[in-house]
């Protein structure tokens, strides 16, 4: 008996701390900008992790990541490498069954440096070329937000010495604490609850839409990306930390019927499809965008394939991880011929 006494003093001690460590402000006020600086990092997108800030819907966080070697802004290690991540952030008034909408209002450089690797994924070339990088050595690029390029720091390359690319910095995860046995997974994946997507547009003014599993939902993000091509075909973006501002709104459950994640942003609405088959993520991805085409204009299915047979995109966001991820993808501009409910 005294040990089970003892049990419930320590749960209930647990809870009041929570309750006096985690901010949070009553429904009365108003919305609010937080600026939260992350001392602890995960390493899983967790349901067992201590919420690090509760906000409410309509709340604006300003934070950072560090990369995926756990670096951060000033160059100092504070995490082991695996795409480390930021959070997880308790939305309040979020329960399980409701969509979660992050926009993500800011996303900035913070350092003038990222990394990435010299290699080809075995997804993206015949093995005779992806096997000469079985030992993928290390580069180091310079980012410049002044002039809006990157260029290899790395001197080697005869043929690079004038090479630069345009900086697209972009979140490589954002997601929740997933619906598994043990209510959480590693970094390194991604799935229904979003996770490590590396998928560019998921970048400044877009807006995410991730379906909860529990009450406050436990949103984390991380693994900041300067720039990467589709596939992310070297294994690795180029690799840094972020600046990152968000706001959060909850769209109470029975609509939309969001099982994957979505995105839109002023350009595209996108539903992305996860599957070890490339076949099998095109129709989990078409299935997404269908659904959501349909809600918002009442599209039958029969009218649904003239509109998506001629003006469909897709996209191959992710092929170095285990699983591929597809984005099925439709122009705002040709959507304007329908009328949206």
């Amino acid at each position: 008996m005294k040990y089970f006494c003892l049990f419930i003093c320590t749960l209930l001690f647990q809870s009041i701390r929570a309750q006096h460590t985690l901010p949070t402000r009553d429904s009365s006020h108003k919305a609010r900008l937080i600026n939260f600086v992350p001392t602890t990092f995960s390493n899983k997108f967790s349901l067992n992790v201590m919420p690090a800030l509760k906000i409410y819907p309509g709340d604006t966080v300003s934070t950072e990541t560090i990369d995926a070697a756990g670096i951060d802004k000033n160059g100092t290690k504070r995490q082991r490498g695996g795409n480390p991540l930021t959070g997880p952030f308790f939305i309040e008034n979020a329960i399980a069954g409701d969509i979660l909408a992050i926009t993500l209002t800011k996303i900035t450089l913070n350092r003038s440096t990222a990394f990435t690797t010299e290699s080809f994924v075995s997804r993206s070339l015949p093995k005779e070329i992806t096997q000469q990088f079985a030992k993928p050595r290390l580069l180091r690029w310079k980012l410049d937000p002044r002039t809006g390029f990157a260029t290899l720091s790395d001197t080697a390359y005869e043929h690079l010495q004038s090479f630069k690319v345009p900086l697209h910095p972009f979140l490589g995860c954002i997601g929740v604490a997933p619906s598994t046995s043990k209510n959480e997974v590693l970094s390194f994946f991604q799935g229904p609850y979003g996770g490590n997507l590396d998928y560019s547009r998921v970048a400044q003014s877009a807006t995410v839409y991730l379906p909860v599993f529990h009450d406050g939902a436990y949103l984390y993000i991380g693994d900041g990306h300067a720039l990467q091509g589709d596939g992310e075909i070297a294994g690795n973006a180029l690799e840094t930390s972020l600046n990152v501002e968000f706001t959060v709104k909850v769209i109470k459950k029975g609509f939309p019927n969001v099982n994957y994640p979505r995105v839109e942003d002023a350009a595209y609405l996108m539903a992305i499809g996860v599957h070890k088959s490339l076949d099998e993520a095109i129709k989990i991805a078409t299935a997404g965008l269908l659904e959501w085409l349909q809600t918002d204009y009442h599209l039958t299915t029969k009218e649904a394939t003239q509109v998506l047979s001629t003006s469909i995109e897709y996209t191959i966001a992710e092929i170095a991880d285990p699983e591929v991820e597809v984005v099925a993808k439709i122009r705002r501009e040709i959507l304007n011929g329908l009328r949206k409910y």
